[in-house]
């Protein structure tokens, strides 16, 4: 049987390579659950509520009525 000496600088190597690796796997989930996911309904939150929509005439009727205020 032979028995492998693994340095500590290996062994931290290893321990910043597996750290980096699952870092890099969650910010990827997390762009893939922005971007590319089936589930989120609308808005990046996920609710499905109406948060994601955008009322234009409703934003120019605020907009028209804060100019005309002043």
């Amino acid at each position: 049987m032979l028995l492998i000496a693994i340095t500590s600088v290996e062994i931290q190597y290893l321990l910043i390579g597996a750290l980096f690796i699952a870092a890099a796997f969650y910010v990827g989930r997390i762009f893939y659950r922005a971007f590319f996911s089936k589930t989120a309904a609308g808005c990046a939150k996920g609710c499905g509520g109406a948060c994601g929509q955008l009322d234009v005439e409703s934003l120019q009727r605020t907009i028209e009525a804060r100019m005309a205020a002043k």
